[in-house]
C-alpha cells in the first residue's frame, strides 16, 4: 500500500518495536495527527478472547469524561409518554412503525445511535437485517433498551460510546479528537480500558490483552504497553 508523503514524514517519529507508556503513546499520536481536518484518535485492542463463543463476547459501554467531540443523532423507538419523554431529552428523532418503511424502503440512515423501550424491541426486530450489519441494533448490554430513555439520551449525548468484538476479536473504539488536549485524551482511554479489563469473560485463556495500538484517522499506529492494564 503506497503512503503518502505526509504519512512517510509522520511516521518516523514512531519506533515500531516500542510499547509505549499510554500517555507518550497519546502525544505522539496527537502530534502525528496533522491532516486538515480535526482527525479521529482511536484505540484498537486485540484481545484473546474467541467470539465464537457466546461466553467469551465482550459488548458493553461506557460515558467518555470528555465526549467524543462528534455531535451524536439519536433515534429512539417508543410511544405514548415514553415518545415525550424522549423529545424532551433531546432526542434527534422519535418514532414507532411508522419508520420502518422509511428504514427499510427509503434508506433513511440520518442517525448515529438508535434507542429502544422494551415493548418496541417487536417492531425494531423487523429492521435486525438492515441495522444489524451497521452495529445499530439496540441491546440492553449497550443500556440501549431501556425503559429510563431520558438517561439512555443523556448519557448517548454526553459521550457515551458502545464497545464489542469485531470478526477478528479487537476492539475499535473513539477516544476523541486530535484537537482534545493530551489530558482529555488520557482520561477517555483510561475509561474506556477500566471498561475492557472489568468486562474480561471468566473463560479467557491466555493473555487477555494482546495489544493496544492508537492511532488518528490519517496518522501511523503507535502501540501501548499493555502491562499497565492486566488485571493480576
Amino acid at each position: 500500500m503506497k503512503r503518502g508523503k505526509r504519512y512517510v514524514e509522520v511516521a518516523k517519529n514512531v519506533d515500531r518495536a516500542t510499547l509505549y507508556d499510554a500517555a507518550d503513546a497519546v502525544t505522539l499520536v496527537k502530534k502525528n495527527a496533522v491532516a486538515k481536518f480535526d482527525e479521529t484518535i482511536e484505540a484498537h485492542i486485540r484481545t484473546g478472547c474467541d467470539g465464537r463463543h457466546a461466553e467469551q463476547q465482550i459488548r458493553g459501554a461506557v460515558v467518555l469524561p470528555h465526549g467524543t467531540g462528534k455531535k451524536v443523532r439519536v433515534l429512539v423507538f417508543a410511544k405514548g409518554d415514553k415518545a415525550d419523554e424522549a423529545r424532551a431529552a433531546g432526542a434527534d428523532f422519535v418514532g414507532a412503525e411508522e419508520l420502518i418503511p422509511k428504514i427499510q424502503n427509503d434508506n433513511w440512515f440520518e442517525f448515529d445511535v438508535v434507542v429502544a423501550t422494551p415493548d418496541m424491541m417487536g417492531v425494531v426486530g423487523r429492521l435486525g437485517r438492515v441495522l444489524g450489519p451497521k452495529g445499530l441494533m439496540p441491546n440492553p448490554k449497550a443500556g440501549t433498551v431501556t425503559m429510563d430513555v431520558t438517561k439512555a439520551v443523556n448519557d448517548i449525548k454526553a459521550g457515551k460510546i458502545e464497545y464489542r468484538l469485531d470478526k477478528a476479536n479487537i476492539i475499535h473504539v473513539p477516544i476523541g479528537k486530535a484537537s482534545f488536549t493530551e489530558d482529555q485524551l488520557s482520561d477517555n482511554f483510561q475509561a474506556i480500558m477500566g471498561a475492557i479489563v472489568k468486562a474480561k469473560p471468566a473463560t479467557v485463556k491466555g493473555a487477555y490483552l494482546k495489544s493496544i495500538v492508537l492511532s488518528s484517522t490519517m496518522g501511523p499506529g503507535v502501540k501501548v504497553s499493555t502491562s499497565k492494564f492486566i488485571a493480576g
